[in-house]
């Protein structure tokens, strides 16, 4: 993080909207979030923000197999799970073990230099949702 150059007041608010949110949003709901709280700012200001944020280590930046980027103040070595019915993204800390990477590289002669996996599947509320709706047209 570059601590020495001190972030505008705009960079200030879109940090502080990720930062303190409970998910991974995308630019579009930060503006929301930001516009929803009084705050008079534009798209492009978020954008520029964004792009300053992750250029400078304060955020990352996320493409999870959608067509916008999402953004996440955990800036510290980590991977993610996403709901393929609700898009909920969520944090994942397990390390992936050493022989894996070593057999990637084994077998493909790329040189590793960082690792972002996106593990997709269904979260726990979707999951009950399938299971409640497939249990109700068992007993039709």
């Amino acid at each position: 993080m570059d601590a020495k150059k001190p972030l505008t007041k705009q960079r200030q608010l879109v940090y502080h909207t990720v930062l303190h949110g409970d998910d991974h949003p995308t630019a579009a709901d930060i503006l929301e979030r930001l516009h929803a709280a009084g705050h008079r700012i534009s798209y492009a200001t978020v954008y520029n923000s964004l792009r300053y944020l992750t250029e400078h280590g304060f955020l990352r930046e996320l493409k999870v197999g959608e067509t916008v980027s999402r953004y996440d103040a955990r800036v510290e070595p980590h991977h993610h799970i996403v709901c393929r019915v609700c898009g909920r993204v969520d944090e994942v800390f397990a390390p992936i073990p050493d022989a894996y990477l070593h057999q990637v590289v084994e077998d493909t002669r790329y040189r590793i230099e960082d690792v972002d996996l996106v593990i997709h599947g269904l979260c726990p509320d979707c999951a009950s949702r399938t299971s409640r709706d497939s249990a109700e047209s068992a007993g039709h």
